[in-house]
């Protein structure tokens, strides 16, 4: 029965979201309950951290334990030809606007454009970045074929291209740019940094 199922962890998600985001169709018996893909299929659904499913028989039922991935940055996907809005964590996954604890959004400056998974890991490696050399990006755009513009909040637009094997090097020349910003007090306009190339 659908009220056997406790979830915890979070206020976010209800017996129905567990049933409505997984393959767990009732009647069932506890014991064939497969746990691992319930796991699996909710983690993936709900955009979830983590997620414990344990079956207990006392009191009676599923245990449904969720950890909620924390949003670090406004997202933008397309799917199917419609934009989609939501929010990116810190390791570049994107989570449905559902799937988002209001309380944790008044702080996000960031936002990222064009987002796909192929894209998870540059984002990583931008937003450790942003953390490590104290870079105050506020827009990260991926263009449909995947050229990466970004807009620092003192050195404006800057484009990175396509060649993300070099994303860590053109952040360290960003932050030595960002350095010597602040310390020379540019009092003219930066429009757009060329990183394309950086050798």
């Amino acid at each position: 029965e659908i009220q056997d199922i406790r979830v915890s962890g979070s206020k976010l998600f209800s017996q129905n979201d567990v049933v409505s985001n997984s393959s767990l169709k009732f009647p069932i018996r506890l014991i064939f309950v497969k746990t691992n893909l319930l796991e699996k299929e909710l983690k993936q659904n709900l955009s979830l951290k983590n997620v414990s499913v344990n079956r207990e028989l006392f009191p009676f039922g599923l245990k449904v334990h969720i950890k909620t991935r924390i949003p670090i940055a406004y997202g933008e996907r397309i799917l199917n030809d419609k934009k989609i809005f939501g929010f990116i964590d810190k390791n570049g996954i994107f989570i449905n606007k559902q799937n988002v604890d209001e309380k944790n959004l008044n702080k996000l400056t960031i936002e990222v454009f064009g987002w796909e998974e192929k894209f998870k890991k540059i984002l990583s490696e931008i937003f450790i970045a942003i953390e490590n050399y104290e870079l105050e990006i506020v827009k990260i755009s991926f263009s449909y074929d995947g050229f990466i513009t970004i807009e620092e909040k003192d050195l404006n637009t800057i484009l990175l291209g396509f060649k993300t094997n070099l994303i860590k090097f053109q952040l360290q020349i960003i932050s030595k740019l960002k350095k010597e910003f602040k310390k020379n007090n540019f009092s003219e306009k930066i429009d757009i940094i060329d990183l394309t190339d950086p050798n």
